[in-house]
């Protein structure tokens, strides 16, 4: 989902949940079932496998800003 590109940009970019949250307005435990969500959708087991493969996969690029490009 869209809300779930969001999430995994700002994990890429170092975001907490608490930053997230506070970043797209809804509660960290919101955060928290998308981060599960699409940890469970992309195979991987933890925040920084799923930060990887969006790297690897050119979803997000160091030093990007503004919009993913899935």
């Amino acid at each position: 989902s869209a809300r779930e590109r969001e999430i995994l940009t700002g994990l890429a970019r170092g975001r907490t949940n608490r930053e997230l949250a506070e970043e797209l307005i809804v509660s960290e435990a919101t955060v928290k079932t998308h981060v599960s969500n699409l940890l469970t959708k992309l195979g991987v087991r933890s925040r920084v496998q799923g930060v990887v493969l969006a790297y690897e996969a050119g979803v997000v690029r160091p030093g990007e800003r503004g919009e993913t490009s899935w």
